[in-house]
Parts: structure tokens; sequence; C-alpha cells
């Protein structure tokens, strides 16, 4: 028998990750925490060193807000560092690429390349491509990026789930593509995963769900099919995030986003809808007040809801959509929140007032854009909102961030009757924490991760 000392929490699910980039980022250059554009250079220079001259240099991280000049980098600068190699370089956000001339030629994007529809090319005073690509326009460049081999993917994944095993977590919801399900599909039938995982596919994959008739809750404990992953706006930091006053890019416009969630409820597939501004979050709402209760297991997501007009808390509340939110955002995001946000900041992150309208929160991490770290995302929504005397009136009281991370993730996943809650019959997951952090991790009565005794 194994003795634990400490609190046992329900085991802690994180809504929202992306395990394929957590993934990738152990196979490229990660720039994650870079603190100028010399440092991001000098990275970079270090990695693409011992690469052939014709390898192309992927990575990501890399974050200007944080940097002493806040400008969006350029390819000429880029050029230098990885030596005239092909480079794609996502920023933290995942809705910008930074990428160098050798790869804009391998793509054939110059000056007569027109704004692909949902994104956009950043371009100088004479039209030429600066090397910023934002939303769709990243997958110009990004189609040619060589692929990860099977054995590569796989080992990398297996390190990834362990360490947010170490992390306290028992689950998470990926927001990923097929790479990472089929490697999740190797690794678990090559024996227990530290953590459960409940997969969302992307909206470019629903027509392949739709022929095969693929439901939500297909699969079994470990590994499950849940919804469909669609980006209505960009992001905050990319400057993409859709606003009520005609700011930001639309990535998936009204007519498309009503088409897919009706073929959605119509496959009994759950959704998960990407809005990061106002403006998107009620478009979401507009599109979703048609399917109210579309089918018995309809659980309808809006992922991140950063910014939501008051006028719209009630209504998300009434249609029973689910905020999915991520609380670590706002300790990056604040600086930018006020530049950019500065009069509705009061309307953001707004996790209390949602609570208290009576919207369902399940909170997640969003990584590698932020730390995979529970325990900080539930400071983020509690103590930190208090001592940055940023809002403070939205911050959450310890127990409902908690219950966030837990019966409300398990309730946007449909696994409420299984997970969420420590009560008989339930799948023993626990997260057992002390006053220094996580203790201990049981996934399904097995010890997944112990913190070593001193």
């Amino acid at each position: 028998m194994v003795r634990l000392s400490g609190m046992a929490w329900p085991g802690l699910i994180d809504a929202h990750i992306h395990l394929e980039g957590l993934a990738d980022a152990k196979l490229s250059v990660d720039l994650t925490g870079t603190a100028s554009l010399s440092e991001a250079l000098a990275r970079i220079r270090e990695w693409a060193g011992p690469l052939p001259k014709d390898a192309w240099v992927v990575g990501s991280g890399w974050y200007n807000d944080a940097w002493p000049d806040a400008s969006f980098p350029s390819r000429r600068q880029l050029d230098a560092a990885v030596g005239g190699r092909p480079a794609y370089l996502r920023r933290k956000d995942g809705h910008s690429a930074w990428v160098s001339t050798a790869a804009l030629r391998a793509a054939a994007v110059s000056r007569e390349t027109d704004d692909p529809a949902g994104g956009s090319i950043d371009r100088d005073e004479g039209r030429e491509p600066t090397g910023i690509l934002r939303e769709t326009a990243m997958g110009l460049v990004a189609r040619l990026l060589p692929v990860p081999g099977e054995a590569e993917l796989d080992a990398a994944m297996d390190r990834v789930l362990g360490e947010l095993a170490q992390s306290g977590l028992t689950g998470v919801h990926s927001m990923d593509g097929a790479r990472a399900l089929s490697s999740l599909q190797r690794l678990h039938a090559r024996g227990p995963m530290p953590i459960r995982v409940t997969y969302n596919l992307p909206l470019a994959d629903l027509p392949h769900a739709e022929r095969i008739g693929l439901r939500s809750g297909w699969g079994d404990g470990w590994l499950r099919i849940w919804g469909v992953k669609a980006f209505l706006d960009g992001s905050l930091g990319s400057r993409t995030a859709e606003m009520l006053d005609g700011s930001g890019t639309v990535v998936l416009p009204q007519p498309q986003l009503q088409e897919m969630i009706e073929r959605c409820a119509r496959a009994e597939l759950n959704v998960c809808l990407h809005a990061i501004g106002d403006g998107a979050v009620r478009r979401a709402l507009d599109a979703l007040a048609a399917h109210r209760n579309a089918w018995s297991g309809w659980r309808p997501r809006i992922e991140h809801a950063q910014c939501v007009h008051p006028k719209d808390v009630a209504r998300m509340a009434r249609t029973g959509v689910i905020a999915s939110m991520q609380p670590i955002h706002a300790v990056a995001d604040r600086a930018i929140a006020d530049a950019m946000w500065s009069r509705v900041t009061q309307n953001a992150y707004a996790w209390r007032a949602l609570e208290r309208a009576g919207v369902r929160l399940a909170f997640g991490s969003d990584a590698p854009v932020e730390t995979a770290d529970p325990l900080a995302g539930i400071d983020a929504a509690t103590s930190w909102r208090k001592r940055a005397m940023w809002h403070p009136e939205l911050a959450l009281t310890r127990a409902s961030a908690r219950k966030a991370y837990t019966s409300g993730a398990a309730y946007a996943a449909g696994m409420e009757d299984d997970l969420g809650s420590l009560r008989p019959g339930k799948l023993c997951d626990l997260t057992v924490v002390d006053g220094h952090g996580v203790v201990a991790t049981v996934a399904g009565g097995r010890l997944t991760w112990r913190r070593k005794r001193a």
C-alpha cells in the first residue's frame, strides 16, 4: 500500500491543451521565455548551426510583447540567424508565424500573392512580405514543413504525457490534428497511459468523421473522441481577435459557422468554438441559439471567451454554452489587454461574472501557449487577480477554480458520471497536494507520479 501525505483533490483536468504542440516543442527550437529579439535570434542561431544547409529551422514560443521593442520581427533578421535556411517559427499564441526569405521563396509567396481568406501577409512600404504571416496565411508555408517520424513523435509525446502527470493532471482535452491522435493511439496500444486524453478534431476533418459515423464519446476511459474544434477569430497578441468595434480577423464567416454547427449537431459531435474577442463570442452564441439541446449529449463550448460583452453573459448561461477558459492567459495578457482593450477590460477574463450568471466553467492552460501547471492556473483565477489589483471583482474563490478544473472540465467532455469528484462509484483519479505543490498523481487507481522524498 502506498501512503501519501497531503490533501486529496479530485483529479485535475486540463480542458484545453495542445499535445501535438507540446511534443513538437521537444523536437524544434523553443523560444519560450526569450526576453528580447537578440536573445531569440541567438537561440535560433545556436539551434540552426549544426543543421544541414538546406534543412528547415522550425520552432515556436517567441512573444514580441515581452521584448523591450514589441515590434514584430522581420525575415531579414531571421535570414542572418538561420544562415539562409528556410525557417518557420510560430508565435507563442499560435496565430502568427515568423518566416525567413527562403521559406517564402519555397512557398512562392511574394508581393503578388494575395492574402488568403481569414488571414494576412504583413508587408512593407513596397508591398514586399516582411516575414510575418497571420492566421490562415501561416498555412502558405506550414504545408511545406518536414514531418517527424512516428518513433520520434511518439517518444516526444510520451515525455509530454509523463510531464503533465507530474504537474498533477489526470486528464486533458486535446485540441490537435491527426498526427497527435495517431501517436496517442500507438501509445495507448503499448500500455497504460499516465493521463486520460479526450481528443477534439479540427474542422477540416469533419467530413471524414461524418463519413465513418464518428460520434462524441467514442473510445474508452483513456482515449476518446469528443468534439470538433473551429476558429472563429484570431488572438489578442496577434491583433486578430474579432471585436464588436470591427477590429480583428474573421477566420470562420457566419454562414460556414452555422453550417458547421448544423452538421455537428446532426452527426452527434460536439463543438469547441475558438472565440477570443467579444465579436467572435457573440457570433458563436448567435449560431448556437437555434441548436439548444440539439441531442442528449450536446455540450457546446466556447474556447477562451476572453472578452464577453455583458449582454452576452446571461445569454451564454441561457443557451447552456460552456466557457472553456484559461486563467493563466490573463497573467500574460494584462499589459496588452490594457493597451488594446482599455475600454472593455472589465469584461475580459471575466470568470466571476460568468459564474455568477450561471455559466458552467471548464479551465485549462492552452499549453504550450502558456504553462500547463494547473496550480498556476488556479492561482491566476484567484489570488493573482487580487494581488495585481486588476479588476479583482472578477476573481474566483479557490473552491470555484478547483471546480472548473475538475467537475466543470469533466462535464465539458461528458464524463461527469465518472470523473470530477471524489464519490463512491467514480473512477479513482486524484491529485494530492500540500503547501509545496503536487505530492502525487493517481489516475485510474494507479500512481502515475510521486514527488521524491527529501
